[in-house]
């Protein structure tokens, strides 16, 4: 039990050293009158707002609505972007074709894509859902990728003296020595369809369909900097709880394969 206690003090304490350092630091900058309190409000306020946004229908149903585009966006993201990657790493043709353009449109940013997603798709969920599956996907892909190649050739060899082929060797093989990789595509590739989806949504409002990215464009018209900041944190909570969740994979994984040092 005292091993248990000291490991979650010792879990919990940096967050909230680190929680404190900003909200002290944002208190201070209130206090220092750098800009008026309707424009930057104290932690307090906002606070207050977030409260009074929690006991409203709405702002539950905005949270279903961005969960749910980001948890379908993302899956379709995963399928193609695992499909691509296999496809890429069973054939050089199309490494050669294909696998510089997956590592250029990574970079591209999402936001550039909403132009083109809107001339095809108008203002509908689908134009959003594009734009996440192009944010995300080519990271996912690159990750299956980065795992597969990093793979040691003495273990394929290994594998093909005992016969290992097809479906086989990727599900005994390659699957389990690619996973690290994997997993931090998958990350990466949620963070890229999180980004993604907050664009998406500040740019293409969907009539009755609220969302966390509407109410924060609507908040910004109305120059509410309480509400404002209060979805900011909200946004930037899911955020930290979908990296936490990864974080957890990453961490079992990592246990499961002896990687973790363990203090003595």
């Amino acid at each position: 039990m005292t091993i248990v206690r000291s490991r979650l003090v010792a879990a919990l304490v940096p967050k909230v050293v680190a929680l404190a350092t900003v909200f002290g630091s944002w208190q201070a900058l209130v206090w220092s009158g750098w800009k008026p309190q309707y424009v930057l409000p104290a932690p307090a306020t906002v606070f207050r707002a977030l409260s009074k946004l929690a006991t409203t229908s709405v702002f539950w149903s905005a949270i279903a609505t961005t969960l749910r585009r980001a948890l379908v966006g993302y899956g379709v993201a995963v399928v193609i972007g695992s499909l691509i990657a296999v496809t890429v790493v069973r054939s050089n043709w199309m490494r050669s074709a294909v696998g510089a353009l997956i590592t250029g449109l990574q970079t591209m940013p999402s936001i550039a894509w909403f132009p083109l997603a809107i001339v095809l798709f108008k203002l509908s969920e689908q134009a959003i859902a594009f734009v996440i599956v192009l944010g995300a996907a080519p990271s996912i892909a690159n990750g299956v990728i980065s795992g597969v190649d990093h793979i040691p050739p003495l273990w394929l060899r290994a594998a093909h003296t005992m016969d290992a082929r097809g479906v086989s060797l990727w599900r005994h093989v390659i699957g389990p020595a690619a996973l690290p990789s994997v997993i931090g595509g998958l990350k990466q590739g949620w963070a890229f369809a999180w980004r993604s989806l907050m664009a998406g949504e500040l740019l293409v409002v969907i009539a009755n369909r609220p969302s966390l990215g509407a109410k924060l464009q609507f908040a910004r018209e109305l120059s509410d900097a309480p509400s404002l900041l209060a979805l900011m944190i909200v946004i930037l909570i899911l955020g930290i709880a979908a990296d936490s969740a990864f974080a957890a994979v990453d961490l079992r994984v990592r246990a499961r394969r002896g990687l973790l040092i363990t203090p003595s």
